[in-house]
């Protein structure tokens, strides 16, 4: 089949239609800022540095939890320039969502939680707020209409990207149930916080029995506007997926729950929780997390942003469910029956669902077409995108696919391909023979020869090297100087595999002292003594860091430590980059508990070696079809801003730009030189030496600042530089905008697109920002836009997180399902002006006999295979989706014969290395620079190990939705432990 036309979930307003509504609207009581603040200040800890703003975030909670009809808004932020708006918003034909006794009663105990040492200056407060309470007014807000940038793009207010997408929600819950073919979906809306952009609307529990158990799960909706550059008009989008629930406790009688992440929890009231509130037919979420108490016991509980002291204290109509008695019998609470109702999100960190995730394309075009009928008037289809009409959206060295009778040739191709672009990476005179030495750091027999047999099969080498000579004894007794060495020799180069047991303790777990306070620093110690054991270790076998070699690592999966800090992968990572080692993981294999690394043994091992060898710079570089549409030689650098939180492993935070160029070879086989870029000596390097050396340069050599934990509403709050401690985000822009200019100066006198990553890179270099960018110019820090250099130009790719780019599917013009065509595709009607172009590929091997007509709400009919004419059920599949990756062109030169659309062509075939198993998810140089932050680990220098700060927060878990192992996100095809 081939389709000439894709459909996005995507709906632009028309010009001038306009569309508005009518709001009941609460501002901010500013008169209560002054009181509220004394409040605060009066009684804050000697030293701390006073409030300059009220810290509202666990009001805001609260009311989004009790009061789910309101739309709440963040304050506007007046010093950086945000127009005012107002705090709550409700539709206006609804009854009052917050009467003024409920308002009191949340005020009463807001002022306790900000205060709960002085409740006489409590009382105080809140006799004076009470005598000039705000006052609802009544606003016409327009929802779509709003100005555009200098560039040209559209940029919607604040307040409209809730509004609008909570206004098209209500309108689409007013459509009445969805009709699956086997029963009906009745959806109800989930309020958003105050952060959050967009709203959701979710079904009904649905059961889906599997071996004599019943797993639930229910429809999503999700609604969000959106803008692309360079267009004047927003967009929403409207994405369809499917969220699974955690009902089966565990064999101690309780639910589990991902430690370390707040898991969300959906409530439905009987009755208003708020006395004298209306009745809604809204849920209300919160968020259960382990908290301990003061005397160190830990229990799970309320978070609600950390609203839970609130929550108890507030009289409700109605008590506020019990974590304890949600987790230890969650049926109780579950689906239809009296009281409040409440359900517990699953998500993988919690184990295996019998529900697969997403839902596949065709069934999505039927959900969003039921949904399109609740569009308001002046609100249409964007229209479909059309494919590209400048050639294959294959590289000239694709994949190939060859028959079963040709694979076997295909393989020896294949490995003397890697054999000869090994030699090419080695060799430092022509004509010469190099030694490939690499090893092979065991823990099992069964990986070991495995993983011996792989690295034959992927070089394609003769014999098994010496393996069958050397006893079992031989493998076990091999140490550090003496290991068991196998040879071999091909016309390319001759290739030694030591092989030796990760012994002495290396792959344990990390020995954190428990005694030592705060724990990151007892974890940094633990990864510096673990460095420096692994570094002695392969020091003793001759390694040095004079040319980098690999090693291939066996280690256990991360929860098969004590716990996530006592995993040893990244200390043992450090160690081996200091004895000039890039490093490549492999899970020792097992099964247990359902789960099997045994069985998947061979191809794991195989991948392992082939990831290993391209981190030495043996890869295959797409190269275009596109002739002389594009500069000869061109090259591809990609930037990307490694970012380590400050509730990252190491509770150091991290970030730092890299940069990696891809410069295409004169080689049939599509060979090329990968280099990084050296900040330091301001020059390009081989991108294994870059991998190394960024273990150096994440070193953290002082800290004498270290950031205090953030607190609500304080002023000066710094955050972390990619290198010095003690910078702001303005700060850190101002440094990446230099480093940036270095790189660009580099590149001068030799034809090069810049790539970089929308929703990597926006944060620290603002002009890739839709509300910035203006074509072909470019912006660094406070200077003034400039255009780009003649040999310069500069592309952003956007994918599907945030979903920032819309769901898609292929209108298959024979009244048959839609499917999932490949491609790079391009608005209609553009006369060849257009920017902005649209990448999809094919689905991954293992996904490839998903059918896009497969039903997880009714059985079909099978249209295949053996069982052609039988019905199914598709409840346990995995839908999964490629995202629509976003290619826009910002800079280029047209008026000297750049093609905009024939660059974006190019960043499409970028997608498809041949010597991967699947499309990636970001074109090879991006991936290339992300793939680098696994050696950007952010530790303590040695004589700062007594520097100390906040121990790091715990993060938050939602079930996914953009990533595989939830919808839509497409992950690069290389083998990750």
């Amino acid at each position: 089949m081939t389709y000439k036309h894709i459909r996005r979930a995507a709906y632009v307003p028309v010009p001038g239609a306009g569309l508005t509504a009518e709001y009941r609207a609460l501002p901010f009581p500013e008169q209560w800022q002054d009181d509220l603040l004394r409040l605060c200040n009066e009684h804050r800890p000697e030293g701390a540095r006073p409030l300059r703003t009220v810290p509202i975030a666990r009001m805001n909670s609260v009311l989004q939890t009790l009061a789910p009809d309101l739309v709440v808004r963040p304050r506007s932020n007046r010093s950086s320039g945000e127009e005012p708006d107002f705090w709550l918003y409700a539709p206006a034909h609804l009854p009052d969502p917050l009467p003024g006794r409920a308002l009191d009663g949340l005020l009463t105990v807001w002022l306790g939680n900000l205060c709960p040492s002085d409740p006489a200056a409590v009382r105080a407060t809140l006799d004076t707020l009470r005598a000039n309470p705000p006052q609802w007014q009544t606003e016409a807000v327009q929802l779509l209409d709003c100005p555009t940038t200098r560039g040209g793009t559209a940029a919607p207010l604040p307040r409209q990207f809730q509004l609008a997408a909570d206004h098209v929600a209500r309108r689409i819950q007013q459509l009445g149930a969805y009709d699956t073919g086997a029963g009906r979906l009745h959806f109800r809306a989930v309020p958003r916080g105050p952060r959050e952009q967009g709203a959701e609307l979710m079904s009904q529990p649905l059961p889906h029995e599997a071996g004599g158990t019943t797993w639930w799960f229910s429809v999503l909706i999700n609604i969000s506007l959106h803008t692309v550059p360079f267009s004047p008009l927003p967009r929403l989008h409207l994405h369809t997926g499917i969220r699974r629930w955690n009902t089966h406790p565990r064999k101690d009688g309780r639910l589990r729950l991902a430690f370390g992440r707040a898991t969300s929890v959906y409530l439905l009231p009987r009755v208003p929780w708020l006395p004298g509130a209306p009745a809604s037919d809204r849920h209300a979420i919160t968020k259960l997390a382990w908290r301990r108490d003061g005397q160190g016991k830990g229990r799970y509980d309320w978070t609600a942003g950390g609203a839970a002291g609130m929550l108890r204290r507030l009289s409700l109509s109605e008590p506020f469910p019990e974590a304890d008695s949600i987790l230890a019998d969650p049926m109780l609470w579950f689906g239809d029956g009296p009281g409040t109702r409440a359900a517990v999100v699953h998500s993988n960190h919690m184990g295996s669902h019998k529900v697969g995730h997403g839902l596949m394309s065709h069934q999505r075009s039927e959900i969003t077409e039921w949904a399109e009928q609740a569009l308001p008037e002046g609100l249409v289809p964007a229209p479909p995108l059309e494919r590209t009409k400048r050639g294959s959206g294959k590289p000239l060295n694709a994949r190939p696919k060859p028959a079963a009778s040709e694979k076997e040739e295909e393989d020896i191709r294949k490995a003397e391909g890697r054999r000869g672009a090994l030699a090419a990476v080695l060799s430092t005179e022509p004509g010469d023979v190099p030694c490939f030495e690499t090893r092979l750091l065991w823990q099992t027999r069964a990986l070991r020869e495995e993983a011996v047999a792989a690295f034959v099969d992927v070089l394609g080498l003769k014999g098994d090297g010496g393996a069958g000579l050397h006893s079992e004894q031989q493998y076990e007794e091999a140490m550090p100087g003496a290991p068991v060495l196998l040879t071999w020799d091909s016309p390319e180069l001759s290739v030694r595999l030591r092989c030796l047991p990760l012994s002495g303790g290396l792959p344990d777990d990390l020995p954190i002292d428990p005694s030592v306070r705060p724990k990151r620093r007892a974890l940094g110690e633990a990864v510096r003594t673990r460095r420096s054991a692994v570094a002695n270790f392969l020091a003793t076998d001759g390694a040095t860091a004079e040319a980098p070699g690999l090693a291939l690592v066996e280690i256990d999966r991360r929860k098969d430590f004590t716990s996530a800090d006592h995993d040893a992968k990244f200390a043992i990572r450090l160690g081996c980059a200091d004895a000039g080692l890039v490093t490549q993981f492999t899970a020792v294999p097992k099964q247990i508990d359902g789960y099997d690394s045994v069985s998947t043994l061979p191809h794991r091992t195989r991948s392992a070696w082939e990831d290993g060898l391209r981190q030495l710079g043996v890869r295959v570089n797409p190269e275009h079809s596109l002739g002389k549409a594009l500069p000869a030689g061109l090259r591809y650098v990609a930037v990307w801003m490694v970012k380590k939180r400050k509730d990252s492993r190491t509770g150091l935070p991290r970030h730092m730009p890299v940069a990696v160029m891809v410069t295409p070879g004169e080689s049939a086989a599509g060979r090329a030189v990968i280099s990084g870029w050296d900040h330091e000596r301001r020059k390009w390097i081989s991108y294994p030496e870059f991998l190394l050396r960024l273990t150096r340069w994440a070193e953290i050599p002082q800290v004498l600042d270290i950031p205090a934990p953030r607190v609500e509403g304080s002023a000066d709050v710094r955050m972390p530089s990619p290198w010095e401690w003690r910078q702001d985000l303005e700060e850190q822009r101002a440094e990446t905008s230099r480093w940036l200019g270095h790189v660009i100066r580099s590149l001068r006198g030799a034809s090069t697109v810049l790539i970089a990553h929308a929703q990597n890179s926006r944060s620290h270099w603002p002009w890739l920002q839709d509300g910035r960018v203006v074509s072909d110019l470019v912006e660094f820090s406070d200077a003034p836009a400039e255009r780009l250099d003649p040999d310069l130009r500069l592309v952003r790719v956007r994918g599907a997180q945030g979903r920032e780019t819309p769901q898609w599917w292929g209108l298959n013009p024979k009244d048959l399902p839609n499917g999932l065509p490949t491609g790079l595709w391009c608005e209609p009607e553009t006369d060849g002006t257009a920017r902005v172009f649209y990448s999809t590929t094919e689905k991954p091997a293992q996904f490839q006999k998903v059918a896009v007509s497969a039903d997880k709400l009714a059985t079909r009919t099978l249209q295949k295979g053996k069982r052609t004419g039988q019905l199914t059920t598709d409840s346990r599949t995995i839908a999964w989706n490629p995202s629509l990756v976003e290619i826009a062109v910002l800079g280029c030169h047209e008026q000297s014969g750049d093609d905009a659309e024939a660059l974006a062509l190019a960043m499409h075939q970028q997608r498809q290395a041949a010597d991967y198993g699947a499309a990636l998810s970001l074109p090879l140089p991006l991936h290339l620079a992300g793939k680098a932050q696994e050696y950007v680990l952010p530790t303590m220098g040695e004589e700062d190990s007594s520097a100390e700060g906040p121990d790091a927060p715990s993060g938050e878990s939602d079930e996914p939705s953009l990533t595989l192992g939830g919808e839509d996100e497409v992950v690069a095809a290389e083998s990750v432990l």
